[in-house]
């Protein structure tokens, strides 16, 4: 036997929506209305009652008055793929005019006499939302793409070829003979008076200094070129 049609006016009728962001708690009304001239017990039930607390979740609505139900969506890490996936239920039934317990009512009640409306849930996350999630998902090949396209491919002009390596290296042995042989004047100073000692020693210092400079800007130049 087909169950009754629902007596009670659900608003919003089909769907309930929540708006991000979820990073804490989203609450949406549902309006349940009784156009009757009988009393109707209701109970709302989920299909995630851990994510979800509702305020009331069962009670009477007296004929021809109607009450709203606070569900209150738990904070949680949004998923773009999870949408639509949760339901809600509002199921009533008919309530006795003698009617004292109303968990009574629920447990005599016949599967014939229960009313039902199905809900689904909507998670609308706002668009800067989604495009920073999108971007946090993404971000590890944007890195990777950004970084290519920054550092620039050298071009021949920033490399050494053959013939200038070889230049250098013949500057380099140039410059450690030069250096042999300052050391080997500096040996005969020692064996010369004081004064012409300090003299000599202080001119070849100096030009082995001035040369060694130069020698070293010259290498320095060329590899920065």
């Amino acid at each position: 036997m087909a169950r009754p049609e629902q007596v009670l006016l659900l608003e919003p009728q089909h769907e309930l929506k929540f708006r991000g962001p979820f990073s804490d708690v989203v609450t949406t009304n549902l309006k349940l209305s009784n156009p009757t001239d009988r009393n109707v017990c209701f109970k709302v039930k989920t299909t995630a009652p851990r994510r979800y607390c509702v305020r009331p979740n069962s009670g009477i609505i007296d004929a021809g008055t109607s009450i709203n139900v606070s569900v209150m969506l738990q904070p949680f890490e949004y998923d773009p793929n999870e949408k639509s996936k949760h339901k809600f239920m509002v199921q009533s039934v008919l309530a006795p005019p003698d009617m004292t317990d109303m968990e009574g009512v629920w447990k005599e009640a016949k599967p014939e006499e229960l009313m039902d409306s199905k809900l689904r849930c909507v998670f609308d996350m706002p668009v800067e939302n989604e495009k920073s999630h999108d971007m946090e998902s993404n971000m590890s090949s944007s890195l990777l793409k950004s970084e290519s396209s920054v550092l620039p491919a050298k071009s021949p002009s920033s490399t050494l070829d053959y013939g200038e390596v070889k230049k250098i290296m013949e500057e380099c042995k140039r410059l450690q003979m030069e250096a042999q042989r300052l050391r080997e004047e500096n040996k005969q100073i020692r064996h010369a008076p004081s004064s012409m000692k300090r003299e000599e020693g202080l001119s070849s210092r100096s030009v082995a200094l001035i040369l060694l400079f130069f020698i070293i800007g010259v290498i320095v130049g060329k590899l920065v070129l």
